[in-house]
């Protein structure tokens, strides 16, 4: 017969792997013994370690990140009075995209976002698309994690409050706030905290005001002040890697989610985006670490297979591949998850060199998602290799429409008018590349011919 493991140790064990539900029910039992049997510590007792241990267990049950608060619906992006600087300052604007002063990746290398932000490792709301131009745009793009429906003002907003009252005690409630002594909890910083937390996410008692100015700089200044007030504080040092994510600093965000893991190794948040960082960065080895990790700490979703099944493909771990996609396939909740995990498919297939594997794994991800831009550029391209010249156009221009802040349709468009002489039409799709990103080569050397052609006209 082994041995048992201490129950307040084992408590804490579900904690760490976000077992919460076992977690509290485990303290529930430690909470419940006599006094006699409860053994006391010099400043700590095991009764308050049991109590904040499942106060933080049921909070976290519940928890709900201020940025699931803080979105714009479509009435405040579209009618939105407030002005902001038409050329910002670099590094001071988050709604102008391209103002960042370096340490942004090529989207070459990493796919962007309408707004021109990379792809991060986790989504978050208002970053999937930036400030649409017109309101056909704004019904089309702007979606939350939870839902394809555009945003409105309540969409997602309140995804997840009023789920605190699913976790009840038969008893009756777990904290009795009404009864509460809040000045003698306020003297111990060790279950202040805790409490903090538990009332603000699971009781919905405290309501929150957030200011939409945009002044990163400001805001990584107030975050660092608190930093200075209290050294270590992991919400904090999360907060300042999301607004340079925002401000396409990756190399700066990445060092403060490193920071963050120091502090806690089992945030989920900063886990993903460092295994993002090293995916995007030629390192899949390295990702496939960090995914892995997700994985051994109870994260079971289809994004997670479907990075992992990335990641083992390009660390030539090719055994794993396929079975991870399975498993992505399987877990898909929706047709838009569904529809991810064919187009990556799509791409290892073209990368073992089956095109025609690649041609029906991107019409199937069309099948269940017909707004799929990429899915639509790539078989553009199989088009293009076939000869099919009128259905690569007709695909490219229906990609530019649903993308038009990617660079890649309307280049491979440019490319495609140019071979068969219609160069106007060239050019104006190569003045959108060049525009969508300034930086690509192969767009500014077409340029450079088209010119001289209409010079020798």
């Amino acid at each position: 017969m082994g041995l048992e493991p201490e129950p307040l140790f084992q408590a804490w064990s579900y904690f760490r792997r976000r077992k919460f539900r076992q977690c509290a029910d485990l303290c529930s039992q430690l909470l419940e013994r006599p006094p006699s049997e409860q053994e006391p510590d010099s400043e700590y007792t095991v009764f308050q370690a049991a109590w904040s241990l499942k106060t933080r267990a049921l909070t976290e049950m519940v928890y709900v990140d201020e940025i699931d608060m803080d979105q714009e619906g479509i009435a405040e992006i579209m009618l939105d009075e407030n002005a902001i600087a038409q050329v910002a300052r670099p590094g001071t604007s988050l709604k102008l995209p391209g103002t960042s002063q370096g340490g942004g990746p090529s989207p070459a290398v990493r796919p962007v976002t309408q707004s021109g932000r990379p792809i991060t490792g986790f989504v978050r709301p208002s970053t999937q698309s930036g400030r649409p131009s017109t309101m056909e745009q704004a019904i089309k793009t702007p979606r939350t994690a939870l839902t394809a429906r555009p945003i409105t003002s309540a969409s997602g907003r309140y995804g997840r409050l009023g789920t605190a009252s699913m976790i009840t005690n038969p008893d009756g409630p777990f904290i009795n706030l009404s009864r509460l002594n809040l000045s003698k909890y306020a003297q111990k910083p060790k279950l202040a905290k805790a409490l903090f937390e538990y009332i603000f996410h699971h009781e919905n008692d405290v309501k929150n005001v957030y200011l939409r100015l945009d002044q990163p700089v400001t805001a990584l200044n107030l975050f660092k002040q608190g930093l200075d007030r209290f050294p270590g504080e992991v919400s904090l040092i999360c907060g300042i890697a999301r607004i340079y994510e925002e401000m396409n600093n990756i190399s700066s965000a990445a060092e403060y989610y490193k920071d963050v893991l120091k502090q806690d190794n089992t945030h989920v948040e900063a886990i993903a985006c460092i295994g993002s960082n090293h995916f995007y960065s030629d390192q899949p080895e390295l990702a496939l670490r960090f995914y892995r990790r997700l994985l051994q700490m109870g994260v079971y979703n289809c994004q997670l297979f479907n990075n992992l099944g990335l990641c083992c493909f390009y660390a030539q771990q090719y055994d794993m591949t396929l079975s991870s996609f399975e498993r992505a396939l399987f877990l898909a909740e929706n047709e838009e998850e569904t529809a991810d995990v064919w187009y990556n498919l799509g791409h290892v297939a073209v990368g073992i060199g089956d095109l025609n594997l690649a041609y029906q794994c991107f019409r199937l991800t069309l099948v269940n998602n017909n707004d799929y831009a990429e899915a639509y550029n790539n078989l553009a391209v199989l088009e293009m290799r076939k000869g099919h010249v009128e259905q690569a156009r007709a695909l490219l221009q229906t990609a530019s429409s649903l993308a038009p802040h990617m660079y890649e349709p309307h280049f491979n468009f440019a490319i495609l008018s140019e071979k068969v002489g219609d160069l106007q039409r060239s050019y104006t799709a190569a003045q959108k590349s060049a525009e969508a990103f300034p930086g690509h080569v192969d767009t500014q050397e077409l340029i450079k011919q088209l010119k001289q052609h209409f010079a020798m006209l």
